[in-house]
């Protein structure tokens, strides 16, 4: 242990050597000092490699903000989707060995998943999950708002997941075509792609701080806690966000001295320390335009950008005229920005613990201005002019914004468990809407996300996440809807998330009541509607009830409430059973989406 650390010192030493000695850094650390304190972030940390060789390392601020412990370069921060690259690369070693051919369909080696439609059953292939090209949306909310372990669940949401236009056609970002890619690389190998992410990566370029899991990141050593800046200014701890089966689109966990060693191995041709990681052949083709992400016009702000381009799990674009690959990170917490200059032979990565954050475009800008010779800009005020700017506005706007939210109105139904319910959609999953203490809640079906729901206006509520037992009121999650069908019964509910527009969810029906043979027997017999005879009756050895009615199909009733029941198949009908009188009922009333309609017994 003891030489671990010593061999850590020197390296760190080592690095600060080599950066007092680089004209390009002097006075980049009051500069990045400056960012953190004008960004409030808890923390961050940076590396810098040119060519094989690390030339500055450091960490900022704190990494638990509450007790003051700062960040250093071993810090492990979640770095989300610049994982993207290391999934596809995993796809880049197996194309080497033969295993596949980015031609193949992906439903050769996953011959259980689906698309929309039979086109895109037959003409999407692997190239299209790599450099998002499938024409889906991200539909993010469905793994987000609904997580599980259980990565061959979550590819059945794609077949529910409708194309926003045509295979090849326009770039559309889905982090659900690289959770195909991993398992893409499960079927070949056999192995996880924790495992392969480890094996083909970690384990080669010595990246012993860097893990897949929350659980690992949880039981680590020095590892970063993730904050967010609320609207009032302050600082505030954060849950991790743990991605579960969707890990290949952003679940590493990592350090800049780690990532440092990740971009030497991209700037190098595909080699660290001599040895072969990533075959250069993948690496060409993974870091060249494979797709146009969007048009990317110079303009007044950005008079250098040339174009905005996609490979295969990196953004391509340009920066001062330097050809740049970068890709961003953000998971609650957490933002990452890893980039480098291939023609320049420099490499950034910048990590910290603040969500969705800018600092980490902002001090790789700064240091890019430095290590390229490149005329600085003053980043950290166009930064601090940029918020106060928002500020104003929101200031501006602010009355206008509280007017989306209508006073006093009330809800439809004044009991509350008339929302209450299983809600269900194929393409995200269920939730289950419940009382408890004169409140209304919600929780997915395996209770890994719960919300209180907050009226809101009309049926509308907020959805507040509950964070170890206490409701988070900081912000709300999504607005929910619900919406009744034509005879006042609460049937749908309508999901509305800022990253997509509104979903249906059915309200299942409720768990049906089970009836014992004696009490079927109050509902058996003959009514008599306007002329029309209804037939109410039970089958030998079944347990069930049945209705009907001359010249209609036979209909199965389902018991939900008492003496009350739902008709199969034909959403919005009840049947209600009233005026018990010697052991059976002498009126059956049929409520229907046109009305209500009054039997009673022969």
């Amino acid at each position: 242990m003891k030489k671990i650390i010593l061999v850590l010192v020197f390296s760190l030493s080592v690095s600060v050597i080599i950066a007092q000695k680089d004209k390009r850094l002097k006075g980049l650390e009051k500069e990045l000092n400056n960012l953190l304190k004008s960004s409030k972030a808890p923390g961050f940390a940076v590396a810098i490699v040119e060519r094989d060789k690390v030339v500055y390392v450091k960490g900022f601020g704190y990494r638990d903000y509450e007790n003051k412990i700062p960040v250093d370069a071993n810090t492990l921060f979640a770095i989300g989707s610049t994982t993207k690259a290391f999934t596809s690369a995993i796809l880049g070693k197996l194309r080497e060995d033969k295993k596949l051919s980015f031609d193949d369909s992906p439903r050769k080696y996953i011959p259980e998943l689906e698309f929309y439609n039979d086109d895109m059953n037959k003409n999407i292939i692997i190239k299209d999950l790599m450099r998002h090209s499938t024409g889906l949306q991200g539909n993010d909310d469905s793994w987000y708002f609904f997580p599980t372990y259980n990565k061959d669940s979550l590819l059945q949401h794609i077949k529910h997941q409708k194309p926003v236009t045509g295979i090849r056609q326009q770039w559309h970002y889905n982090n659900y075509m690289f959770l195909a890619q991993g398992v893409i690389a499960e079927k070949i190998t056999g192995k996880s792609w924790e495992y392969n992410i480890s094996n083909y990566f970690f384990k080669p370029l010595n990246m012993s701080r860097s893990n897949t899991t929350i659980t690992e990141m949880k039981s680590a050593t020095n590892a970063a806690f993730g904050y967010l800046l609320d609207n009032d200014g302050r600082i505030r701890k954060m849950n991790y966000q743990d991605m579960a089966g969707m890990s290949p689109a952003g679940s590493i966990n990592s350090s800049v001295n780690d990532m440092a060693k990740w971009l030497i191995t991209w700037i190098n041709e595909g080699k660290y320390n001599d040895k072969e990681i990533i075959p250069a052949s993948y690496l060409y083709e993974a870091i060249s335009s494979q797709m146009v992400s969007s048009a990317a016009l110079p303009s007044k702000n950005s008079p250098d950008m040339h174009f905005a381009n996609y490979g295969y799990g990196w953004n391509l674009n340009s920066y001062k005229g330097h050809y740049r690959v970068e890709h961003g990170g953000n998971l609650i917490g957490f933002t990452a920005s890893v980039a480098f200059f291939p023609s320049d032979k420099l490499g950034i990565v910048v990590l910290t613990n603040q969500n969705e954050s800018d600092v980490t475009a902002l001090a790789r800008n700064i240091i890019s201005d430095r290590m390229l010779k490149e005329e600085k800009i003053n980043w950290v005020k166009q930064y601090t002019d940029r918020q106060e700017r928002i500020r104003k506005m929101q200031e501006e706007t602010e009355d206008e914004n509280a007017s989306s939210n209508i006073k006093n109105t009330k809800l439809s139904h004044s009991n509350l468990e008339d929302y209450t319910g299983n809600y269900y959609n194929a393409g995200y999953g269920n939730f289950e809407v419940f009382t408890k203490n004169d409140s209304l809640f919600l929780h997915t079906t395996d209770k890994t996300r719960q919300f209180y729901l907050n009226h809101y206006h009309y049926d509308t509520f907020e959805a507040f996440n509950i964070e170890d037992g206490k409701v988070n009121m900081s912000w709300n999650e999504f607005l929910i809807n619900f919406k009744t069908n034509v005879n006042g019964t609460i049937s749908e509910a309508m999901f509305l998330a800022s990253t997509v527009n509104p979903i249906a969810f059915k309200r299942m029906q409720k768990k049906a009541v089970k009836l014992n043979v004696s009490t079927l027997k109050q509902y058996v017999g003959k009514y008599d509607l306007q002329g029309t005879i209804v037939n109410v009756y039970t089958k030998v050895n079944d347990t069930g009830l049945y209705l009907l009615i001359t010249g209609q199909p036979e209909f199965e009733l389902i018991p939900t409430e008492e003496h009350k029941f739902s008709i199969k198949e034909l959403e919005g009908f009840i049947i209600e059973f009233k005026n018990l009188e010697n052991g059976v009922f002498n009126e059956l009333l049929a409520i229907q989406p046109d009305g209500i309609y009054k039997a009673t017994r022969k």
